[in-house]
Parts: structure tokens; C-alpha cells; sequence
């Protein structure tokens, strides 16, 4: 089997090229990468890249996530996440091929307190979860044969990442300014990177199991709650910082105006998830320990 991944450079596609590479051959493909196109930004070239390579599975890690920044690019967020995905789904219909793509909680408008669940109605906030919705909409259109996961948090040990600058800041200051009201479940990219090469072999015995799946870790908090959690594993670990998880200050969202207004409700509810792939995903507590102590252990402890 042929597998052919975009956007291999980003936090899941990285993470993409170690779960895939046993189910066959691997293509992997950044935006700059030289021979075969995979310029998101050039929507036109992907169609002639899925033919050259004609591939069985084709995943797509790419996407424009500036969320402030596609508030004024709006053009292009539309052409990276929306426009782009469209093509490569209509290819993958061409080559008779399965299409997998990432999204986000962002198509929600983050109301309420409960998970969403993949059947519940969209209402994007911002220019990034409109042009993403936009995108699994050409994917389901163009391609019956595709995977769609919407996550949400997501972290990596590689690259920078939100418990790097927690760790970064409580080093240089004896107070942090966190917000608290807003929920979710921090997901690691190795977790979607190893659900998915999980489901790929499964819809590739059963066509059935096709659609939309919400795919994030177990539990919730906030991001003064993850905060809070990344200085007590810190300084569990013996790691000398200024500020403790009791100096943690909670402060609204309106404490810190963006470009884009962000979901206060990004639970997402994985049961459809796991009762199709027969899975248990863990609590997100323990990716973020395990990728804290990666991180620790390295001394890479700033972005």
C-alpha cells in the first residue's frame, strides 16, 4: 500500500510519518518540499501530485492555523483550508483513494457546557473555523471515502507549545495571568497521529466506518487549569521556577482581546469514536506528563 501524507513538517504530520510508515509505503510532503507539489497555497498543483504518485490513502496534516492572523488573510485561510482539501478529496475520487483530514472544535460557536457531538449544528466564530468547516464540507462532497477528525488543543514535544511558554514564564515571573473560561481537553499529536493510523486500517476492511469523528483526549480543564498542572509536574520533576500553581491568576477571556474570538466550549464528546474503532483514549493528563517529562528530560524547556 501507497500512503501519501502533506504536511508532513507540522506538529501531527510529524508525529504522521512515524504511525503511518508501517502500513506501506510512505510519501511524505511539506509546503517546500522539491519534486512532487504540496504548496497548499497553490491548490491547482495537489491534483497533479496525487496522480503522479496515485496513492491509496492520502492524509492531509496541512492547514492555515494563524487564528488571529486568517482574520486578516482571510483569502488565503480559505485556500489552505477549504480550497486546497477540496482538490485533494477530488483527486483522491480520481485515483480511488481514501482521503484522511484533520478539523477543529473551532466550526462550533462554543456555546453551552456540553461535548459536541458530530451531529450537532456549526457556527464557526472566526475566519479559521469558518474556512476549516468549509473544508470538511468539500471533502464530504468530493470524496465518500474519507476520514475526517476534528480535534482540538493540540500539542507536540517537538516545536513550541503552550506548557513550554507556561514553563518558560513561570521561570521569569513569580505570577502568571491565565484564562479560565475556556474548556477543553489538550490533545498530544502523537495520539491523533496513532488513532489515525488505527483507523485507517480498520476502514480499509471496512468502508462502512467512513465519515466525521471528534478525536481528543479523555477529561477537560481550562488553560489556567493546564497551566496549573504543567508547574505542579514541573516542579514534581525538580524544575526551579518563580512561579507555583497557587500564583496562577484566573482571569476572563476578555482579559486578553485577540483578532479572533475563541470558543469558550471545545469539549468534544468521542464516543462515536471509540465504539466505531473499539478504542479507550486516555485522559489527558497523561500525554501531557509523559510529553512534560520528554521535554524535562531534554533540558528544551522554551519554545
Amino acid at each position: 500500500m501507497k500512503l501519501l501524507l502533506l504536511g508532513c513538517g507540522g506538529q501531527i504530520g510529524w508525529e504522521l510519518q512515524r504511525s503511518l510508515a508501517p502500513l506501506g509505503e510512505l510519501v511524505a510532503l511539506d509546503h517546500d518540499s522539491t519534486g512532487l507539489k504540496a504548496d497548499f497555497s497553490r491548490p491547482e498543483e495537489l491534483a497533479d501530485t496525487v496522480r503522479k504518485v496515485r496513492p491509496q490513502v492520502i492524509v492531509n496534516a496541512a492547514a492555515h492555523t494563524a487564528v488571529d492572523k486568517a482574520e486578516s488573510e482571510p483569502e488565503l485561510a480559505r485556500k489552505i483550508n477549504a480550497t486546497a482539501p477540496g482538490v485533494l478529496a477530488d483527486a483522491a475520487r480520481e485515483v480511488g483513494a481514501w482521503m484522511v483530514h484533520y478539523s477543529t472544535d473551532y466550526v462550533f460557536d462554543g456555546s453551552g457546557s456540553r461535548p459536541w457531538r458530530e451531529e450537532d449544528s456549526t457556527g464557526p466564530l472566526s475566519v479559521y473555523g469558518q474556512t476549516k468547516l468549509e473544508g470538511e464540507q468539500l471533502i464530504a462532497r468530493n470524496c465518500k471515502r474519507h476520514l475526517i477528525f476534528r480535534t482540538s488543543w493540540v500539542y507536540a514535544a517537538r516545536g513550541g507549545n503552550f506548557a513550554k511558554t507556561m514553563l518558560r514564564l513561570g521561570s521569569e515571573r513569580d505570577h502568571l495571568t491565565v484564562i479560565d473560561d475556556q474548556f477543553g481537553a489538550p490533545t498530544g499529536a502523537d495520539l491523533v497521529a496513532d488513532v489515525t493510523a488505527h483507523a485507517i486500517r480498520e476502514v480499509l476492511h471496512d468502508a462502512g466506518k467512513a465519515g466525521l469523528y471528534h478525536l481528543v483526549a479523555a477529561g477537560e480543564t481550562t488553560w489556567n487549569g493546564y497551566a496549573r498542572f504543567v508547574l505542579e509536574q514541573a516542579r514534581a520533576a525538580g524544575v526551579e521556577l518563580k512561579a507555583s500553581p497557587d500564583t496562577v491568576e484566573a482571569v476572563p477571556s476578555s482579559a486578553f482581546p485577540t483578532p479572533a474570538r475563541r470558543p469558550h466550549n471545545s469539549r468534544l464528546d468521542t464516543g462515536k469514536l471509540q465504539g466505531a474503532f473499539g478504542l479507550t483514549l486516555p485522559r489527558w493528563q497523561t500525554g501531557v506528563a509523559r510529553m512534560l517529562r520528554e521535554t524535562l528530560f531534554s533540558g528544551t524547556t522554551t519554545p
